[in-house]
């Protein structure tokens, strides 16, 4: 978790539409950060067989809402949207400004690449870009924010652009499906920013569903992948998203909480076989896996715990009564699924999905 939300707690800001909006406490903070549920994106991250134009449309209705409750903050001449090729696709920005009547003024792009020698990943390279800069513009981008290398890089280019060019940036808008290094990434690069800009206000950072960790280590079932798959243990995730997976178990032992929630999921046959080669691991492994561990991990914390320790270890205090959702978890706490016949449930399910999109 981001050192500036140690011990702090989620509350409710507003509810706009189905969208329930949160916010997070913390001292010392140069920006305003919030997290949103709605149940268009809590199946997305529940389950990878949300695939293709499903995944834009699961994020709209947040989407929408959110520029809703900031747009009495908005300048009247609209916004621009900075798109970072990949990830950056999945995000409905332009259709939900759209639908809350704020204008789009500009589109800029840049296309950010991995470079890859030996399958090491060695950096990132900008191969193209297409940046009109002007005074005083408020941006929005979308992004998938794990260790926060591709957005580093791509806001510092965005910034220069604007600078060299004379123009300059007001305030920026960042939708993520991202985890809590983007705290530390957003506070560290405002002041770098109002270097460039004096006028520079922050950003407005709006993750979904929860503010999430990565895996550091190949977690308790041994096949995570560190500094991709995310997950909940230090993070905060909101109740609705929590009560969701409460209703729908299965889904608390997926491989992360999103999978590749960038391109992969529009390359549904390259998608699905990451999915398959999760639960044929966990299938395989099932005999030595500790799956009370496993589930303990994917909770986010070592229990069971009594309902007020509950309340502090998922940041909680602040948003209610939540004794039946308490409830619930520990129930799944303590009688964990078996492991070899869910991954058989799920190997048979993402086959069956699987055959609608093989070519032949």
């Amino acid at each position: 978790m981001s050192t500036y939300f140690n011990g702090q707690s989620l509350f409710k800001q507003a509810q706009i539409g189905t969208t329930a909006i949160y916010g997070l406490a913390g001292s010392g903070l140069q920006n305003r950060y919030y997290i949103l549920s709605d149940p268009g994106s809590r199946p997305l991250l529940a389950f990878p067989e949300v695939v293709g134009y499903d995944c834009y449309t699961a994020l709209l209705g947040a989407s929408a809402n959110a520029l809703g409750y900031l747009k009495g903050q908005l300048p009247h001449s609209g916004i621009d949207i900075f798109t970072i090729l990949r990830g950056g696709l999945n995000y409905p920005i332009e259709e939900a400004a759209s639908s809350c009547g704020i204008p789009v003024r500009y589109m800029h792009f840049v296309s950010c690449e991995r470079i890859i020698k030996n399958q090491e990943i060695l950096g990132l390279d900008i191969r193209y870009q297409k940046i009109t800069p002007s005074a005083g513009r408020t941006v929005a981008i979308g992004d998938i924010l794990a260790t926060g290398d591709t957005f580093r890089l791509c806001i510092s280019y965005l910034v220069d652009e604007f600078a060299r060019c004379g123009g300059s940036i007001r305030r920026i808008m960042l939708f993520t499906i991202g985890g809590t290094r983007a705290v530390d990434l957003l506070e560290e690069l405002t002041p770098q920013i109002r270097d460039r800009f004096p006028d520079f206000e922050g950003f407005d950072c709006f993750f979904f569903e929860g503010m999430f960790t990565v895996y550091t280590d190949h977690g308790a079932s041994g096949i995570n992948t560190p500094n991709i798959d995310f997950g909940w243990k230090g993070g905060i995730v909101t109740p609705d998203f929590r009560e969701y997976i409460a209703a729908h178990p299965d889904a608390l032992l997926e491989k992360c909480i999103i999978y590749d929630g960038g391109a992969r999921r529009y390359e549904i046959p390259l998608h699905l076989e990451e999915v398959l080669d999760y639960w044929n691991g966990i299938l395989e492994r099932a005999g030595a896996i500790d799956a009370g561990a496993l589930v303990r991990e994917k909770l986010g914390y070592d229990g069971p715990l009594d309902y007020q320790d509950w309340l502090q270890a998922t940041c909680l205090a602040a948003s209610g009564d939540l004794h039946p959702l308490w409830a619930a978890e520990q129930r799944i706490m303590e009688h964990p699924a078996d492991l070899a016949q869910l991954a058989a449930r799920r190997i048979e399910a993402i086959n069956q999905l699987k055959i609608q999109y093989e070519t032949e």
